[in-house]
């Protein structure tokens, strides 16, 4: 563990210009830098860099942070690593915290583990060049179409027909039986409890973490089905402390590169879908093999990308797949299209049947955005039935539902109604129903299932990748209270500690002490008995309200935000702390008609207006659900006092909205 003060010193002295620059060409204007973006493709430079604030920032992507953000994101590494890699950077000596007993128990655990499976890739890989392993292993390769090359970089091997071979050889090495064991890559004999080859006979897939260690394999069998015999076409190593299934994705280390720079992962089924799409050149590829997809490996692609595209095949297989699979990335805030290979082809056939430019111009082409996927599939013999073809726009509308984002939401809406001539009212009901369906299934569902903190794997980085195109409103878990909330932290994180100097109409009367704008809206939220609704702006609020109180300044509180370990916290700060545009949109007001203090006098107290005017909103909407299921149940006893309280709220909403008067938007 790196000690906090380390922590500390690394990120006091790494300097974001200096470390930017080792990624990017950075141009110098006044005491600014600017570039094209790395992270998104543009021919105009949009991408900015502030020493002063020890921050970068994208006016194009929205991408923002500190060096050490910069580091994570740009070289896909955890923050552990990224701090490693900043301390070698400016020769920062790390001297890490004397670990506990069990921690070295674990870690060597892991660790010997790994080296297990390590040495079974590279005897696997070495069994090619024997007279078996060519003759049936190697060949089979090569009729596949794959090159020395591609079976050399992904490790391709060759389980030998005897049963004993790897276990000897392993044994003989010195590795143990237990982790022999307990990797999978063994299995015991019932009767004597000697040990043999879990894996024999069989071509071998290695399966890599995200940092390139082998923690798994996937095994195939040459040999025809025959009537009567237990027959199993692959077999794939268990589950074990170094590989969770629904965590892993065949391909990740060789694919996370260029799936970050060209923000989106194709996903295929199978192990030679992968290695033959690599070989093309199309290596933004990988799969979920030996498993469904799950929401573990929806996390995974999401580190470095939020686009996906399902490639499977044309049939009915692959079609129900890829409308399985729609929903799933969905629901996790990710833009999903579908891509069927035609002709009875897989992805694996038709990259060996074309050329690189020919694969890319169909995949260019054939691409579908998940409505037009789950219309063109669907609605197949619906014509003439009105109630199944009812059935199908309400399972789109449905799919639309899982979208977290509003305004992602509302485009689809208005595409659905389009392409259907259905009123948008009438879809926007269904809609609607089936998000608060899905709210209350996951608040059924996480009240019945315990806290746990997942810790992640010792070989693996814990990079986590923010689509900042989505913005901070696609974190948001309360969009009716997200608008005020995020009035305030803005406010709070680009002016917090400046001074909210009121006017007084009494020059004689002893002059108070102007308080700060944190002090403002806090003193505002304390008076209310209220806090943030939204988890990411409650956790930046405490996260400042602790550095304020402790005495930082307004630009180190920020700096220590940026640098947050919490990538959503840092993703959030560098919004909200550096919103140029919502700047730029009272830019001219300020510089013609007023001073700085006297624009935060004004609309401080505007933006504590709002955030009041969201709460009657939301508790406004809470009693018309409640008025409506008093409705439903035919309760007219309750129905009264609700509907006296919506109406006292109303004229409480009314009069805010008069206060802040006509035209003003936040």
């Amino acid at each position: 563990m790196i000690p906090d003060e380390t922590v500390r010193q690394i990120l006091d002295t790494a300097k974001v210009e200096e470390v930017v620059g080792d990624f990017v060409s950075l141009r110098r204007r006044g005491s600014e830098y600017w570039a094209c973006c790395p992270f998104h493709n543009e021919k105009t430079p949009s991408f900015h860099v502030v020493p002063s604030k020890g921050i970068y920032y994208c006016f194009g992507c929205h991408k923002g942070g500190s060096a050490v953000g910069f580091v994570m994101d740009y070289e896909h590494m955890s923050y552990v690593e990224a701090l490693r890699y900043l301390a070698k950077k400016y020769n920062i000596e790390i001297h890490e915290k004397e670990e506990t007993a069990e921690d070295i128990a674990n870690r060597q655990r892991r660790e010997s583990m790994l080296l297990v499976t390590e040495y079974a890739s590279k005897f696997f890989h070495e069994q090619l060049r024997t007279d078996e392993g060519r003759n049936v292993g190697l060949a089979y390769f090569h009729s596949r179409g794959l090159e020395d090359e591609t079976i050399e970089k992904y490790g391709l091997g060759w389980a030998p027909s005897d049963r004993h071979s790897f276990t000897d050889a392993a044994k003989s090495a010195g590795y143990k039986d237990e982790y022999l064991l307990d990797t999978g890559l063994c299995a015991r004999y019932d009767n004597d409890g000697s040990l043999h080859d879990r894996f024999y006979d069989r071509v071998v897939f290695p399966v890599h973490s995200i940092s390139g260690r082998v923690i798994a394999f996937g095994a195939r069998t040459l040999k025809k089905k025959e009537e009567g015999q237990p027959y199993a076409k692959y077999v794939n190593s268990k589950e074990s402390e170094i590989y969770v299934k629904n965590q892993s994705l065949y391909g990740i280390w060789h694919a996370k590169k260029e799936m970050g720079d060209k923000d989106k992962c194709y996903l295929v089924e199978g192990y030679l879908d992968v290695l033959s799409m690599h070989q093309l050149g199309i290596t933004n590829v990988v799969a979920s093999s030996g498993t469904s997809l799950t929401e573990g490996q929806i996390q995974l692609i999401k580190r470095f990308t939020s686009n996906v595209t399902l490639m499977y095949d044309g049939d009915d297989a692959g079609i129900h797949g890829a409308l399985r699979g729609i929903d799933m990335f969905l629901r996790e805030g990710m833009n999903v299209r579908v891509v069927l290979i035609p002709d009875g082809d897989d992805p694996d056939s038709y990259s060996r049947k074309h050329s690189l430019a020919e694969v890319q111009d169909f995949l260019a082409g054939a691409e579908q955005d998940f409505l037009e996927f789950k219309a063109t599939y669907l609605l197949k013999g619906t014509e003439r039935d009105p109630i199944k073809r009812a059935t199908v726009i309400n399972e789109i509308a449905d799919s639309i539902a899982s979208i977290p984002d509003m305004v992602k939401r509302e485009v689809y809406l208005d595409a659905l109604s389009e392409k259907f001539g259905i009123r948008r009212e009438a879809l926007s009901g269904r809609v609607d129903s089936s998000v608060a369906k899905n709210i209350e299934s996951a608040a059924r569902a996480s009240s019945n299932v315990p806290y746990a903190r997942t810790e992640p794997r010792s070989d693996e980085p814990q990079a986590v990748s923010l689509t900042s195109s989505d913005g901070v409103e696609a974190l948001e878990n309360d969009s009716i209270m997200g608008k005020g909330e995020r009035g305030l932290l803005n406010f709070v994180l680009t002016d917090g500690t400046s001074k909210l100097v009121f006017e007084t109409d009494m020059p004689d009367e002893k002059e108070e002490e102007s308080p700060a704008v944190f002090d403002y809206i806090c003193q505002a939220l304390e008076d209310d008995n209220v806090e943030f609704t939204n988890d990411i702006y409650r956790n930046i609020w405490n996260a400042y309200s602790k550095e304020y109180y402790d005495g930082y300044s307004q630009k180190v509180i920020v700096r220590h935000l940026l640098d947050s370990e919490d990538r959503q916290v840092a993703f959030v700060t560098a919004q909200l702390s550096n919103n140029e545009r919502y700047k730029l949109s009272v830019k001219d007001l300020r510089d013609s008609l007023m001073s700085h203090d006297s624009w935060l006098v004004k609309y401080v107290p505007k933006a504590i207006l709002v955030f009041q005017s969201c709460r009657l909103d939301r508790r406004l909407t809470d009693l018309r659900n409640q008025l409506e299921a008093l409705q439903k149940e035919g309760d007219e006893s309750g129905q009264p006092k609700v509907m006296d309280e919506i109406i006292r709220l109303q004229k409480l909403q009314l009069a805010v909205k008069q206060k802040l008067g006509r035209g003003v938007n936040y």
